[in-house]
């Protein structure tokens, strides 16, 4: 089967709830942390290096990224959350437009949210969880993988499902170092957009 993602092309950035584009077709959003290695981990997904701006300064993303893929199917960049320098204002818009982008967006038919697999699930990861709840399939990524040992990796992965209790909710770790885990995430990305079936 193609991969679907190496044809990820921009497509437009939205601040507002009425700037998002036409609500039809499929999309997966992404959502994370600042610097848990949301931008980094699609431009692997989609083999691009500089598809989105990656940035050692926590905070960078602040709107709403577009990326087009074949037969209406998209993927989003959210915001990073969770960066106390984003004026408290300015994290307010966020916190509005986001919750009515994850709860009313009819063509949004999963969420990867990105972890620093050294981190773990924070009280904004899980407050998330909890905002969509069942009515959105959830996938957690582990990122930066790399920098565990296999057995540590594997520990975090089985903790993080326990303490997930939801079936409903996928774990998988992933290194956009190396590689590793590679199939697992885009597995994820392939479910979630329903790849090889028809869009009705």
């Amino acid at each position: 089967m193609t991969c679907i993602y190496k044809q990820a092309q921009f497509l437009t950035s939205a601040f507002k709830i009425s700037q998002l584009i036409e609500d039809d077709g499929l999309e997966i959003a992404f959502a994370g942390r600042s610097n848990a290695g949301k931008s980094t981990a699609i431009n692997a997904l989609t083999q691009q290096k500089n598809l989105c701006k990656t940035s050692k300064t926590p905070g960078r993303t602040q709107l709403i990224n577009f990326f087009s893929l074949e037969e209406n199917r998209r993927l989003v960049d959210l915001p990073g959350y969770g960066y106390a320098k984003v004026p408290k204002k300015m994290r307010q818009h966020w916190n509005h437009v986001l919750s009515r982008y994850l709860l009313e967006r009819q063509s949004l038919q999963g969420l990867i949210i990105v972890v620093d697999i050294r981190r773990g699930l924070g009280d904004m990861d899980w407050g998330l969880i909890d905002m969509v709840d069942i009515n959105l399939p959830v996938h957690i990524l582990l990122t930066k993988s790399d920098k565990l040992k296999q057995a540590a990796r594997m520990k975090v992965i089985k903790e993080t499902r326990q303490q997930l209790k939801n079936d409903g909710i996928s774990v998988s770790a992933f290194s956009a170092l190396n590689g590793q885990g590679r199939d697992d995430f885009e597995a994820a990305c392939n479910r979630f957009l329903q790849v090889g079936e028809q869009i009705r």
